[in-house]
C-alpha cells in the first residue's frame, strides 16, 4: 500500500497531538509528586467514559483488526461470536466481580489472590502473569504490529518494532495509566470511525453506488454462506468454531478469565472513581464490542466479492485500506496504528504494576512512592526492550502468531477461571486447592492435546474447566476435613497457609510448562 503525502501529513499530526495530549493529561498540580496510585490507578479519577474506551482501546490490536477481518474473509460472521459473547461477559463482570474487586483496594490481581488465600499464590501467580505477558502477550502485539506496518507500507519488521516501541513509551512511560487511559478515547474514536468508513465504503462499491442497504443485500445474495453464526460438524472450520458449543462451552471461559481476571484488562476499572463510575464503564465497553463485528469482521465478507483472488484472509483489510481516497487512507492508518499502541501501552503499564506492587514493594521495608514510580518506569522500558530481542525467535517460526497466543493461554485459563470463581465464591476453597486447578490445568491440558488431539480447542477448554473444579473442590474438601483452619471466610484475614513447595519452581514451571506444550 502506498501512502501520498496528505496520507502522511494526516499520520504525523495524529503522533504529535497524542504525545502532546498525553503530557497534558498526566501533569501534577504544583508541589504534588506523582506516586504509585497516580502512576498505576490513575489516582483512581476516571470516568465512565474512559473507563470503556480504554478497555475496548486495549482489547484491539493490529493482529485482532487484521486476524478477524481475514477471518471474514475465510470463516464469515461466526467469528463475530467473539465479540457478542464478549459483551455479555463484560456485564457479568461489572454485576458480580467489579465489587469484590474495588471493596478490597487492590492494584492487582494476584493482590487480590493473597487477600484470599496466602501469599505463596500470590507470588507464583505474579511471577507466572509477568512470563505470559512479557514472552508471549507483549511479543506477540509488538511482532504482530510490525508485521501488519510490513504488510501495509513495506517497513522492515525490526525497523516497525522499534517504531511501535518507541511510540508507545513516548506517551505512555511519563503519564502511567492516566495518560493511557485519556488518550485511548482519542485512540477508539478513530478506531470507530476508521472502521466504520471502510465498511461504508465497501458496502457502497458492491452496491454500486445505490448504497450501503444494497451493498449489503447484494453481500448476502451472493454470500450466504458467510453468514452462517452456527457452524455445522461439516464445516471445514468446525475446528475452530465448534458448533453450539462456542455458546455453551469453552469461549466463556476464555472469556471470563480475559475481561474478569486479566491485569492488562481489568486495570482500567481498578482505577474508577467508584463502583458506579466502573459498572458504567464496563457497560459502555460492552455496547462497542457490540459494533466491532461491523467495524472488523464485515470489511471481510465485503472483501470476498471486491477481492475474491486474495492469496491469503490477512491481506484483505490492508487491500480494502487501498480502495480509500487520500487523506481518509492515512487517517485509517493512524487508527491501526492507534490500536498497536494503546495494546503496548496498556500492557507494559500491567506488566510494571505486576512487577512493583507484587514483586518488588516490601511493606516490612517501605520506599518511597516516588522510588515506586521510577521502579515502575524502568520495568516497562525493560520490559519492551525484552520483548523486541525475543519476538523473531519465539514468534518467527509460527505462521499464525495469534494462534500461537491461543494455543498457551489456552492451557492455563481453565485453573486460573477456577482459582478465582471458587475464591470469590466459595468460602471453603483453600490456597492449595485454587493451586491444585492452577497447576492442573497445563498437565490436563497437555494430556487431552496428546491422548485426544481431534478434540476442538474451545471444546478442552471447557472440559478441562470442569475437570479442574472438581480437583479444587476435592482438595479443599479433604484439606477443610483435616483442618479446619484451612476454612477461608472471603470477608476473614485469617488464611491457613502451608510452606511444601518453592514459590517461584512452582511459577517457573506453570510457564515452562505451557512453552514446551507450545511448541509439541
Amino acid at each position: 500500500m502506498t501512502l501520498s503525502t496528505l496520507d502522511i501529513s494526516v499520520f504525523v499530526f495524529y503522533v504529535i497531538a497524542l504525545i502532546g495530549i498525553a503530557y497534558y493529561v498526566s501533569r501534577e498540580k504544583a508541589g504534588h509528586e506523582k506516586n504509585a496510585n497516580d502512576y498505576f490507578l490513575a489516582g483512581n479519577s476516571l470516568p465512565w467514559w474512559a473507563i470503556g474506551a480504554s478497555l475496548i482501546a486495549a482489547n484491539i490490536s493490529a493482529e485482532q483488526i487484521i486476524g478477524m477481518s481475514g477471518s471474514g474473509y475465510k470463516i464469515g460472521l461466526a467469528i463475530a461470536s467473539y465479540e457478542w459473547m464478549a459483551a455479555i461477559t463484560l456485564m457479568i463482570v461489572g454485576k458480580y466481580f467489579l465489587p469484590i474487586f474495588l471493596e478490597r483496594k487492590i492494584y492487582t490481581m494476584p493482590q487480590f489472590l493473597e487477600q484470599r488465600f496466602d501469599s505463596r499464590v500470590r507470588t507464583i501467580m505474579a511471577i507466572f502473569w509477568l512470563g505470559v505477558y512479557v514472552f508471549v502477550n507483549l511479543t506477540a502485539i509488538l511482532w504482530l504490529g510490525a508485521l501488519a506496518l510490513n504488510t501495509i507500507t513495506g517497513i522492515d519488521m525490526m525497523y516497525g518494532m522499534i517504531f511501535l516501541a518507541v511510540f508507545s513509551l513516548a506517551y505512555s512511560l511519563y503519564g502511567g495509566l492516566k495518560a493511557v487511559a485519556f488518550t485511548d478515547i482519542i485512540q477508539v474514536v478513530l478506531l470507530v470511525f476508521g472502521g466504520l468508513f471502510l465498511s461504508y465504503m465497501a458496502l457502497d462499491l458492491i452496491g454500486q453506488g445505490q448504497g450501503v442497504i444494497q451493498g449489503f443485500n447484494v453481500l448476502m445474495d451472493k454470500a450466504p454462506e458467510k453468514f452462517d453464526m452456527i457452524l455445522s460438524p461439516q464445516s471445514e472450520h468446525y475446528a475452530d468454531l465448534p458448533g453450539i458449543s462456542v455458546l455453551v462451552g469453552g469461549m466463556w471461559i476464555m472469556n471470563l478469565s480475559y475481561w474478569g481476571f486479566n491485569q492488562y484488562i481489568i486495570q482500567r476499572t481498578l482505577a474508577a472513581k467508584d463502583l458506579r463510575e466502573g459498572q458504567k464503564g464496563i457497560a459502555f465497553a460492552a455496547f462497542l464490542k457490540l459494533l466491532m463485528p461491523i467495524i472488523v469482521v464485515l470489511p471481510g465478507i465485503a472483501a470476498v466479492l471486491l477481492l475474491p483472488d486474495l492469496g491469503k484472509p490477512d491481506q484483505a483489510y490492508p487491500e480494502l485500506m487501498n480502495l480509500m481516497p487520500s487523506g481518509l487512507k492515512g487517517l485509517v492508518f493512524a487508527a491501526l496504528i492507534a490500536a498497536i499502541v494503546s495494546s503496548l501501552a496498556s500492557m507494559t503499564n500491567s506488566i510494571a504494576t505486576i512487577f512493583t506492587m507484587d514483586l518488588y514493594k516490601n511493606d516490612k521495608n517501605p520506599r518511597s512512592e516516588v522510588h515506586y514510580v521510577k521502579v515502575g518506569r524502568i520495568v516497562s522500558f525493560t520490559a519492551l526492550i525484552v520483548a523486541m530481542l525475543v519476538a523473531k525467535p519465539l514468534l518467527g517460526q509460527f505462521d499464525q502468531a495469534f494462534q500461537y497466543i491461543q494455543e498457551f493461554t489456552g492451557f492455563f485459563t481453565p485453573g486460573i477461571v477456577v482459582l478465582f470463581i471458587l475464591g470469590m465464591f466459595w468460602k471453603k476453597t483453600t490456597a492449595n486447592g485454587g493451586l491444585a486447578a492452577a497447576l492442573g490445568s497445563a498437565v490436563l491440558s497437555f494430556a487431552l492435546k496428546m491422548l485426544w488431539p481431534e478434540l476442538p480447542f474451545m471444546d478442552r477448554v471447557g472440559l478441562v474447566f470442569i475437570l479442574c473444579m472438581l480437583l479444587a473442590v476435592v482438595v479443599s474438601l479433604v484439606e477443610n476435613k483435616g483442618n479446619h483452619e484451612n476454612a477461608v471466610d472471603l470477608k476473614g484475614i485469617s488464611f491457613g497457609t502451608s510452606k511444601s513447595f518453592s514459590v517461584s519452581t512452582a511459577a517457573v514451571c506453570l510457564i515452562l510448562a505451557g512453552f514446551y506444550t507450545t511448541w509439541w
